[in-house]
């Protein structure tokens, strides 16, 4: 909705004298939220839902750009904090906060206090202004947004992965930290058998699956994956990812990055266009719907290396999961495939340790021809105990590797217990040591 221009001069000049006499952070803090008052005040409090948004969105495309600048250095000041306390992610914004700033810090949620309350109004302001044109369309159109954002902190840039949406028609925000540093993949405890198959010097084709729950540490690993191939493997790797979070710099490989929405229009479509782009490696970033799991199936069938997300807390409940998302006439079609193309499913949870400090647990699942078999035969039930057996080949339970990080002090029984899928074979396991 349009803005009158007398309006617009007006809170341009009430708020020009506050956001330009004074430079300290406190100080900038405080002329941020002198904006986003007079902003609130120019918009009557019967102007609710998406109608407060379209205006919030319109005074803020009338601002001028040190005002704008001014609202972006209050969020990257919190994002700054945020880094401080070794945090992975942030929310603000909406009701759901309760009018706080929320950090996971080693993977409890918590608010701090020190740094106020912050309106319903004050956050869809600071959230729109952060956003650009095209996800601000997104946002209120799809009633959500996936975006990157990026800052400079100790000379450094810093990078987030981004999530914008409505919570009782205010905004909410969630920004998880990107890993500056990629861990060597072989610091992930995976054994040789496993380290080969995501290797493309070893295997060059195949479908592996990274699988978790949200916050699981998916992407670490799967970054990890992807520049143990960069710095080893003369080749091209195309990343499809929403958003595109760490960037690699090529090294021995090509490493494109499209991100959807931007640079590609969707998962399945990146997909389908990558194979006209000489790929050696395919990276989707997730499986979100069976299109696009028919449509990775099929290309790691071509005889590509595809490396792909799933959000499922097992590697049998992955199988599943993919077999589950297939309509009924097709899934005989697609259990041969799924059967042919798998190489690996690694299923993994951050477990806090003794130090409260997070730890990686996993499972591992490698497509033996036992395992085949029983993907073809739709005896998936058999999966679990297939993996606990197959140890000699590199697999691994995530029970058993709960039970090696309990053995190794790392973490607590308690801790283990309940980060266990399978209680009962949780409980066997100890009864051995």
């Amino acid at each position: 909705m349009a803005i009158a221009e007398k309006s617009v001069h007006h809170l341009v000049d009430r708020v020009a004298p506050a956001v330009t006499v004074e430079t300290t952070p406190k100080s900038r803090t405080l002329d941020a939220r002198q904006i986003c008052r007079a902003i609130s005040r120019h918009i009557p409090e019967t102007v609710l839902g998406q109608e407060r948004q379209n205006r919030i969105d319109a005074m803020l495309g009338k601002l001028p750009p040190v005002h704008r600048r001014t609202l972006r250095e209050l969020v990257i000041g919190l994002l700054r904090r945020m880094v401080e306390l070794e945090a992975s992610d942030i929310d603000l914004g909406g009701y759901g906060c309760g009018d706080l700033v929320w950090f996971r810090i080693f993977g409890r949620k918590t608010a701090d206090r020190e740094l106020g309350t912050f309106s319903p109004n004050e956050t869809d302001i600071l959230i729109q202004n952060i956003l650009s044109n095209h996800d601000r369309a997104s946002l209120f159109s799809a009633r959500f947004v996936d975006f990157s954002f990026s800052m400079i902190f100790d000379s450094v840039q810093v990078r987030f992965r981004a999530t914008a949406y409505y919570d009782l028609n205010h905004l909410g925000l969630n920004m998880r930290l990107i890993n500056k540093e990629i861990r060597p993949l072989s610091s992930l405890g995976f054994h040789e058998n496993v380290l080969k198959t995501l290797s493309l010097q070893h295997i060059k084709h195949g479908l592996v699956l990274i699988t978790g729950i949200t916050g699981s540490g998916k992407s670490t690993t799967l970054d990890s994956i992807i520049d143990a191939n960069n710095r080893t493997c003369e080749a091209h790797i195309i990343i499809i990812s929403s958003p595109v979070e760490f960037v690699h710099e090529p090294k021995k490989s090509i490493v494109r990055h499209r991100e959807v929405g931007r640079d590609v229009h969707s998962f399945k479509e990146g997909t389908i266009q990558s194979l006209r782009q000489d790929p050696d490696i395919i990276v989707i970033g997730e499986m979100r719907d069976a299109d696009t799991i028919a449509t990775v199936l099929e290309v790691a069938d071509s005889g590509h290396k595809v490396f792909t997300t799933l959000h499922t807390s097992s590697a049998t409940e992955a199988v599943d999961r993919i077999l589950g998302e297939t309509p009924s006439s097709e899934q005989n079609r697609i259990r041969e495939r799924l059967a042919d193309v798998l190489t690996c499913v690694i299923s993994q949870k951050l477990v806090p340790d003794l130090m409260r400090r997070l730890v990686l647990a996993k499972e591992v699942l490698l497509a033996t021809p036992a395992i085949r078999a029983a993907i073809r035969n739709n005896h998936t039930d058999e999966l679990y105990q297939l993996i606990y057996q197959g140890s000699k080949y590199g697999m691994i339970t995530l029970e058993q590797d709960l039970v090696r990080l309990y053995r190794n002090k790392t973490i607590s029984l308690d801790e283990a217990y309940s980060q266990a899928n399978n209680k009962k074979r949780f409980e066997d396991l100890i009864k051995l040591i």
